[in-house]
C-alpha cells in the first residue's frame, strides 16, 4: 500500500446541547487521539480536526428545555466540551464550531457548487407540520414506531434502539414532540441529495474496494442500509436555526441546511481555520489523493460518514475517506449509558471528581484512558463498571506497569549508586538476549495493531511487555545477588546487566505507552532525565535509549491505587443521580404509574381499538426480499383473499419453516411500499427480553379469515 504524504483525522462533531459522557469519549475521541499521537511520534504530517456541532433540532430542543436561546446553548456547551476534551488529553489540532462565519461560508459554498452542477434535486413535497405549534417539524421533533424493530419512540432521523437511520415518512404513527398531536402534511419546497443515483458507486467502493480493510460492523450496517433501498435525502429544512441557504438561491428564504449536510462540512471548515491560524494551505488535505482521510465515529454515525458524506465529497471533487473505524456502544453498570436518564458518567463529573480535586490529577486522566482503551467497544458493545475500573488500575497499571518501573528505579539507586549501569556483553545470557528481542518484537506488534485500528490489542502488548519485564527481574533476583558481593565482587556485573536491561526497557515502555497514556510517558521522561523527544517512534525498540553512567532521579509512583471507598461512592452517586431524574420525570399518580412499569402505551378508547380489523391468516409462501437481509415477502391467505405482506422477520425465522403457520394480521392497515413491493397488511409479533420475535397465533388451527377480538 502506498505511503500517504499526509493524514487528516476527524472525530465526530459532538452536539453542543449538553455535557458528553465517557461512552462518547471511548467511541470517537480517545481512539482517534491514540492514532494521532502515534502518527505524530512517527513524525508524519497529520492534522486532527474536530469541533462542536451547533445546529439542528437537538440544539433548539435543549434551548426550550433551559428556557433560553440556541446561541446561549451552543456558547455554553461548546466551552464545556472544548475544556473537557483538553483536560482528558484529547490533542486536537483545532476544535472548531459550526456556528462560525467561516463554517457558514464553507457550507454555503459547498451547497452552491452541488446545486449549480445539478447534483441536487429541488422538489415540492409534503412535510410534517404541527398545526397547533404552527411550524414544520424537523426530524427530531417527530417520534413514532420504528418500522424495523417496533420501538415506539424512534426519532424521525434514527431509531436509537436498533440504530437504523430513518426518515419521518418511515415512522409508523408519527407524532409531534411539541404538542403530542399527530402531525399533518403540508406542501413545502426543498433540495434533495439523490442517494439512489449513487448506489452502484457506493456498493463498489464500500463492499468491494474496502471489504478487507473496513470493520465488519461498518460494512454490515452499510450493506443493510443499501439493501433497504437508498432514497433521495433532503438537504434543507424549514427552521430558523442553522446555516441559511445562500441569498441568491431562489425559494430559499426561511430555509437552512439540514444539520446532517452541514455538520460534516465542519471538518473542512475546521481544516480551513487551522490552516489560517498556522499559515498553511488547507486544500491538499481535502483534494490531494496522497492524503489519508480517516473518520473516527460511533456506530450511530456510520451511515452519515460511510454513505452520505462520501457521496457529497465525490460530487464536490474531494478525496474519500480511507477508513471509517467505528466503535459500538459502551454500557454502564449493566445498563445503557444515557445522560437523559442520569445513567452516565459525564466527562465533566470525572474531571471534577478525580482530576481537579487532587495533585497529580494527570495520572487519573491516564487511568481513565487506560480502562476505556482496555474495554473499548471495538467490535461489540462493552461495559464500564467502577469495580472493573478499580481492578484495571490496581492490578495492571499499578501492580504491573507502575510496579516494574518503580522497582527498576529503586534497585538502580540501591545497587548501582543511582546511575545507569554498564552492559557487560561478555556475560549476556539467553534471558538477557530474550528481553532485547521482546522489546523489538513489541514495537512491530504495536505498529501493526495501531495501524489496523486495534487499540485494545496494542495496549495489551505494552502491558504484556511490562509483565515480561517483571518476570525477568524476578527471575534474575538482583537483590539476592547483591548479598554475594562481599565474597564474589564479580557478581556486580550480573546486577549491572539486569538493571541496565530493565532501564532500557523502561525507556522503551515510555515510547510505547505514549500514544495511550501521554502524561505517564512524560513523567517517565522526567524520571529518566531525558527530553520528551525520546518519545519519537524512531526510538522505539532501541537497546540504548539511556546513557551508561547517567544519574537518574529518585523513584516516584506513576499511578495511585483506587480505594474501595471511591468505588462505593461513585456507584452510590450514580444511583442517586438516576433516581433523582426518575423522580423529576415521574408522572403524577393520577396518570397511572403502572403504565410506565409495564411499558404500556397511552390509554385509548374502545372506538379507537374498534377501528383495527384483526384477522387470522395462513402463510402460503415465504421468500427473502432481494438485497434486504431483514425482510421476508409473504403470501398470506385471509380466507376471502390472498395478501402480499412484507415483514421484517428474516433475522428470526427461516422462510421455509414458517409456511403453513397461522398468524394474526392487521388487515385494514393502509398499504405501503417496502423495497418496491406493496405490503398489504402487518403481522403481529411478540418480542421477548432478548429481542427475539415470536408469532402471535391461535392455540389451535381455526378457519382462515376468522376475526380476532
Amino acid at each position: 500500500m502506498k505511503q500517504p504524504k499526509r493524514y487528516l483525522i476527524t472525530s465526530a462533531l459532538p452536539y453542543a446541547n449538553g455535557p458528553k459522557h465517557i461512552g462518547h469519549l471511548a467511541g470517537a475521541y480517545l481512539p482517534a487521539d491514540i492514532y494521532v499521537r502515534y502518527l505524530r511520534a512517527k513524525k508524519e504530517d497529520v492534522v486532527y480536526v474536530c469541533g462542536s456541532d451547533e445546529h439542528g433540532a437537538a440544539i433548539t430542543i435543549q434551548a426550550m428545555k433551559e428556557n433560553t436561546t440556541p446561541r446561549e446553548i451552543v456558547d455554553k456547551y461548546h466551552t464545556m466540551l472544548k475544556s473537557n476534551m483538553a483536560d482528558l488529553g484529547i490533542s486536537f489540532d483545532i476544535y472548531h464550531r459550526t456556528s462560525s462565519p467561516l463554517h457558514h461560508e464553507t457550507a454555503q459554498e459547498f451547497f452552491t457548487a452541488l446545486n449549480n452542477k445539478g447534483d441536487l434535486q429541488q422538489k415540492e413535497t409534503e412535510q410534517y407540520y404541527d398545526e397547533e405549534a404552527k411550524t414544520f417539524l424537523a426530524d427530531r421533533y417527530i417520534i413514532g414506531t420504528c418500522p424495523v424493530c417496533a420501538n415506539e419512540n424512534a426519532y424521525g432521523d434514527q431509531c436509537e434502539k436498533c440504530g437504523t437511520s430513518l426518515s419521518p415518512d418511515q415512522l409508523i404513527n408519527p407524532r409531534s414532540t411539541l404538542s403530542g398531536n399527530a402531525p399533518a402534511k403540508k406542501l413545502t419546497t426543498h433540495w434533495f441529495l439523490p442517494l439512489d443515483k449513487h448506489e452502484a458507486f457506493l456498493r463498489e467502493w464500500i463492499l468491494t474496494e474496502h471489504k478487507d480493510d473496513w470493520k465488519v460492523n461498518v460494512l454490515g450496517q452499510c450493506k443493510s442500509w443499501m439493501d433497504l433501498g437508498l432514497q433521495p435525502r433532503a438537504v434543507t429544512r424549514d427552521l430558523d436555526w442553522g446555516v441559511p441557504l445562500p441569498a441568491d438561491v431562489k425559494g430559499g428564504e426561511g430555509k437552512v441546511l439540514y444539520v446532517w449536510f452541514d455538520a460534516p462540512i465542519g471538518y473542512i471548515s475546521a481544516t480551513k481555520q487551522w490552516a489560517l491560524d498556522n499559515n498553511k494551505d488547507w486544500k491538499p488535505y481535502w483534494e490531494d489523493k496522497d492524503t489519508k482521510l480517516v473518520h473516527f465515529i460511533g456506530k450511530d454515525n456510520i451511515v452519515f460518514h460511510a454513505i452520505i458524506f462520501p457521496v457529497m465529497l465525490k460530487l464536490h471533487g474531494n478525496i474519500l475517506p480511507d477508513n471509517v473505524p467505528s466503535n459500538e456502544f459502551m454500557n454502564l453498570e449493566g445498563d445503557k449509558m444515557s445522560t437523559s436518564r442520569g445513567w452516565s458518567i459525564e466527562m465533566d463529573d470525572y474531571i471534577n471528581d478525580f482530576v481537579k480535586k487532587e495533585n497529580g490529577g494527570d495520572q487519573m486522566v491516564d487511568a481513565l484512558r487506560y480502562y476505556l482503551t482496555q474495554i473499548a467497544p471495538e467490535t461489540k458493545d462493552s461495559e464500564f463498571t467502577w469495580k472493573g475500573f478499580q481492578d484495571a488500575v490496581n492490578s495492571e497499571l499499578v501492580a504491573i506497569f507502575g510496579n516494574f518501573v518503580n522497582r527498576a528505579f529503586v534497585l538502580m539507586h540501591k545497587l548501582c549508586k543511582g546511575k545507569v549501569p554498564p552492559l557487560h556483553a561478555d556475560i549476556l545470557d539467553e534471558a538477557d538476549k530474550k528481553m532485547f528481542e521482546e522489546i523489538q518484537n513489541t514495537k512491530t506488534k504495536i505498529e501493526d495493531l495501531i495501524e489496523g485500528y486495534k487499540f485494545r490489542d496494542a495496549l495489551y502488548e505494552v502491558i504484556d511487555l511490562a509483565r515480561k519485564g517483571n518476570k525477568y527481574m524476578q527471575d534474575k533476583e538482583p537483590w539476592i545477588v547483591a548479598k554475594t558481593l562481599e565474597t564474589d565482587p564479580g557478581n556486580q556485573k550480573l546486577i549491572d546487566n539486569c538493571l541496565h536491561i530493565c532501564l532500557q526497557l523502561t525507556a522503551n515502555l515510555a515510547v510505547f505507552i505514549n500514544p495511550f497514556l501521554p502524561f505517564a510517558a512524560k513523567k517517565m521522561c522526567y524520571l529518566l532525565k531525558v527530553v520528551d523527544k525520546m518519545l519519537d517512534w524512531e526510538n522505539a525498540g532501541k537497546a540504548k535509549l539511556v546513557s551508561v553512567g547517567y544519574s537518574l532521579r529518585a523513584p516516584e509512583l506513576l499511578f495511585r491505587k483506587i480505594e474501595d471507598e471511591e468505588v462505593k461512592g461513585q456507584v452510590e452517586k450514580l444511583k442517586i443521580k438516576s433516581e433523582k431524574i426518575k423522580m423529576e420525570n415521574k408522572q403524577p399518580e393520577t396518570e397511572i404509574v403502572k403504565s410506565e412499569i409495564a411499558n404500556l402505551k397511552s390509554e385509548i378508547q374502545f372506538d379507537d381499538f374498534a377501528k383495527i380489523d384483526l384477522k387470522v391468516g395462513t402463510i402460503l409462501t415465504a421468500e427473502k426480499v432481494e438485497k434486504a437481509d431483514k425482510l421476508l415477502q409473504l403470501s398470506v391467505d385471509l380466507g376471502f383473499e390472498t395478501r402480499t405482506i412484507v415483514s421484517g422477520i428474516a433475522l428470526h425465522f427461516n422462510a421455509e419453516d414458517i409456511i403453513g403457520k397461522q398468524v394474526v394480521v392487521v388487515a385494514n392497515l393502509a398499504p405501503r411500499k417496502m423495497r418496491g413491493i406493496e405490503s398489504q397488511g402487518m403481522i403481529l409479533m411478540a418480542e421477548d427480553k432478548s429481542g427475539k420475535l415470536h408469532f402471535v397465533n391461535p392455540d389451535t388451527l381455526i378457519d382462515t379469515g376468522s376475526g380476532v377480538s
